[in-house]
């Protein structure tokens, strides 16, 4: 049995309180962010985003006591490309660029290994 060498990774993205309080206008600023974070996780080298999931249907509001409001799952080469794309937080700039995404929204990366189940 051969082990892989990526690290299996899951960003937890938690949206706070800033974002509720903004317009319409930022919060679609915001999401354009929010999109190109995503488009630069994906297109990161050696990264293969498995799945992102957003549980904003059940829960509405800030993620205080979550506190994650949607979930990246990617296969990740080493730990330099998870900094980078946790980078992408500070990075990221909103509307006009006078704020970056996580004035808005915080991440927290989980690391670990793929789990198989057993046959």
């Amino acid at each position: 049995m051969s082990e892989s060498t990526s690290h299996r990774v899951l960003f937890c993205i938690g949206v706070n309180q800033n974002f509720m309080d903004s317009t319409k206008e930022v919060m679609g600023d915001v999401w354009q962010a929010f999109s190109a974070m995503m488009k630069g996780i994906s297109d990161l080298p050696g990264v293969n985003v498995l799945g992102i999931m957003d549980d904003d249907r059940i829960q509405v509001g800030p993620s205080a006591s979550a506190p994650w409001t949607a979930y990246i799952m990617a296969d990740v080469p080493d730990l330099e490309t998870v900094i980078a794309g946790c980078d992408f937080f500070r990075s990221t700039p909103v509307g006009d660029g006078t704020y970056s995404l996580w004035k808005y929204c915080k991440v927290e990366a989980r690391i670990g290994r793929e789990l198989v189940v057993p046959s």
